[in-house]
């Protein structure tokens, strides 16, 4: 009796039995990649050209974010501060540190420090400080607390899907526009209920289609 099926089709069940679990497994190690630290970059730690501590001015000091960050409120960036700000203080606080030469140097060639950013999204994300701020969310929820960290690291794995959780969601995120720069805040046994006052007051809708982020 004349074959049915060419003879190198006997190796299609050991090819099948063998490529499903090799699919599977390489299946499931994409989606534990593009949700694991490396991808999100969670606890992203550079050294910067300045040992600046953020512990030290925005903690021990109180020093307010928008002292540095001063177009928080105002632009879609927050801003890197210019070194002038910097020498507002350091003139004459450590004006000697060796430290802060870096800095020195920068003031005195009026070029910028090349700082090394921290929080960065992808090109075709459109994010806007000054609109989460006037919303009532403050710079914890995205930066951490800031104010305890000697070394800035990046806290939180800013994807889509966790932009998403917030917005679909923000009332458990909001606070006082007063407190917003406030790292200490925490919410009262009433946040559900301030929060939707909020809400209506400012109009808060965040887009939760595409186009709402991704211009």
């Amino acid at each position: 009796m004349a074959q049915i099926f060419p003879e190198r089709l006997n190796t299609l069940p050991l090819a099948v039995g063998l490529g499903a679990p090799l699919g599977l497994l390489g299946a499931v190690a994409l989606v534990w990649y593009f949700f694991s630290p490396w991808y999100t970059q969670v606890g992203y730690q550079p050294v910067q050209p300045v040992p600046y501590s953020h512990k030290l001015h925005a903690g021990d000091l109180e020093i307010n974010c928008r002292y540095c960050h001063a177009a928080v409120e105002t632009s879609a960036v927050a801003s890197v501060p210019p070194t002038q700000v910097c020498m507002n203080c350091h003139q004459l606080s450590m004006k000697d540190s060796p430290l802060l030469q870096p800095i020195r140097d920068s003031a005195a060639s009026n070029q910028p420090m090349e700082w090394i950013r921290v929080h960065e999204l992808a090109d075709y994300v459109y994010f806007n400080h000054a609109a989460h701020l006037h919303g009532g969310v403050g710079c914890v929820e995205c930066h951490g607390r800031i104010d305890q960290m000697e070394v800035v690291r990046q806290e939180q794995p800013l994807s889509m899907g966790w932009c998403l959780d917030c917005h679909r969601d923000p009332g458990p995120r909001l606070r006082p526009l007063d407190q917003v720069t406030n790292m200490r805040w925490a919410p009262s046994a009433a946040q559900a209920e301030f929060a939707a006052q909020l809400i209506a007051e400012r109009a808060i809708k965040p887009p939760t289609d595409c186009e709402g982020c991704h211009r």
